[in-house]
Formats: structure tokens, sequence, C-alpha cells
């Protein structure tokens, strides 16, 4: 079984960066498609971003395209995600995702999801 675990989370003012990583338990998905998903109160989960695990491909969310770039790092079984100009409805628990099957995108097609990493963006 993989697991997750994601740092970095806090609380910032609006404007501000923070950058998220998460480590990977198993070297199984070292080259894994990874992603981001986050999720707020009383609101769906919504997947940020994602990278693919051959070419890099990535993709975000249309909210924070120009803001938050997702990297990984394949020795280190790490992924992270930078975000910049942060607002307060980023507000948001931010899950990290890994291992995608070839059905689809979203954020129910990743097999492993991690416990997540609290973010605060304070206006």
């Amino acid at each position: 079984q993989v697991q997750l675990r994601e740092s970095g989370g806090g609380s910032v003012q609006a404007g501000g960066s923070l950058r998220l990583s998460c480590a990977a338990s198993s070297g199984s998905v070292s080259r894994a498609a990874k992603g981001w998903y986050r999720q707020a109160p009383g609101k769906e989960r919504e997947l940020v971003a994602s990278i693919s695990g051959s070419s890099g491909t990535t993709y975000y969310t249309d909210s924070v395209k120009g803001r938050f770039t997702i990297s990984r790092d394949n020795a280190k079984n790490i992924v992270y995600l930078e975000m910049s100009s942060l607002r307060p409805e980023d507000t948001a628990a931010y899950h990290c995702l890994a291992d995608r099957d070839t059905l689809g995108m979203g954020v129910f097609n990743f097999k492993y999801w991690g416990p997540g990493t609290q973010v605060t963006v304070s206006s």
C-alpha cells in the first residue's frame, strides 16, 4: 500500500506564497502521474493540478493558472505545488494524488490519496 504525506501548508496573507510537498512511501509510484486536489468546507473536491509521469505534461484548473506550478522529482519520489499570489478563495485542505489510471483525468482516476495539508489565506 502506498502512503502519501503532504507538508508545507500554513496560514498566509493574500498575495503570499507557499510551497507544498508530497512524498510517496513506495518507489512503485515514482514515475506515475501525480496531482493535487483541494476541498474547502461545504465545497466539492477540485482537481487543482496534475502532472503526467512520462512526458511531464501538466494540467491546471483555470482559477490557478499563472499562479500555481506543479513539478516533480522522480528520484526523490516527491511532487511539489508552488503557490503564489494566493487569494482567500484558495483556502482549503490540499491533498496529494498518485497513480492515475487511463480512464480519465479527474480526482477519482487516481489510486492513492494523501490525508491533506491545510492552506489558509487571509485577506
